[in-house]
């Protein structure tokens, strides 16, 4: 597939992506392109909406705060999901905005929070920025598909519910306990191409409890992440770049 063009503005739209389509934008969209981005009548831009691939358009002023976009031709066809679940026990605000759009950035097609003994949250957890974050990632890095942001399980309910609901998925489980360093030796036999999850704890570590029921499961392939101890939000980069360099999209 095609890189897209990053020197053009790219956004996300809800609605259908046809040839020939003209459509008001939203105050919201308008305002941005128009005020904070100062484009003019026949400026370019990308539209994409997760469905139809990505299309070429331009824009109409219709007024000072309004503009029309008009479709046309498609850039890039639309690509399957990637198919990499993305597991993370929530964190701070702030760098959780950061792991979630580093995740969809590094090939994540899905993300779940998972709840664990050391998770810290003040207040529920708002999945709607977490999204807000996946999507404002696909929008800057010229990324098709829009990941999907399940509700969050407990890590007991979901290795009980692992084989059952991820038949045939292999769970990386970053292990911090883990005496080795080598994250690469960790991962041989794993042929690339089978499906993949990606598993990342709390600031705190998961406990000794939860370290036993992870290792006792088949399904799991525990791994290190070097000789350094890392934050969460840098151990998410890391795990993720080191699964799509071996068994990745990245070879």
């Amino acid at each position: 597939m095609p890189r897209y063009d990053f020197r053009m503005q790219r956004l996300y739209t809800e609605g259908p992506l046809v040839a020939g389509l003209r459509f008001s934008a939203d105050r919201a969209k308008a305002n941005y392109l128009l005020n904070v981005l100062r484009m003019q009548g026949g400026d370019e831009l990308l539209l994409f909406n997760g469905k139809d691939g990505e299309w070429r358009a331009h824009i109409e002023p219709t007024g000072r705060k309004a503009c029309d976009i008009i479709i046309d031709e498609q850039t890039r066809a639309q690509s399957p999901a990637p198919d990499l679940l993305y597991l993370f026990a929530p964190i701070k605000a702030a760098r959780l905005d950061y792991m979630a759009q580093k995740a969809v950035e590094m090939g994540a097609g899905r993300l779940q929070p998972i709840l664990t003994q050391h998770t810290q949250l003040t207040g529920n957890l708002k999945l709607d920025k977490v999204r807000a974050n996946a999507l404002e990632a696909c929008e800057q890095c010229g990324v098709l598909h829009i990941p999907q942001v399940d509700e969050p399980d407990t890590l007991k309910n979901m290795v009980s519910s692992w084989q059952e609901k991820q038949p045939g998925r292999t769970l990386i489980f970053c292990d911090e306990g883990d005496a080795g360093q080598n994250p690469l030796d960790a991962l041989k036999g794993l042929e690339r191409g089978v499906p993949l999850a990606i598993l990342i704890g709390p600031e705190g570590g998961f406990s000794q409890e939860e370290r036993a029921l992870l290792l006792s499961q088949d399904f799991v392939r525990p791994i290190p992440l070097g000789p350094r101890v890392l934050r969460a939000d840098t151990a998410a980069v890391a795990a993720m770049a080191i699964v799509q360099a071996k068994l990745g999209d990245w070879i």
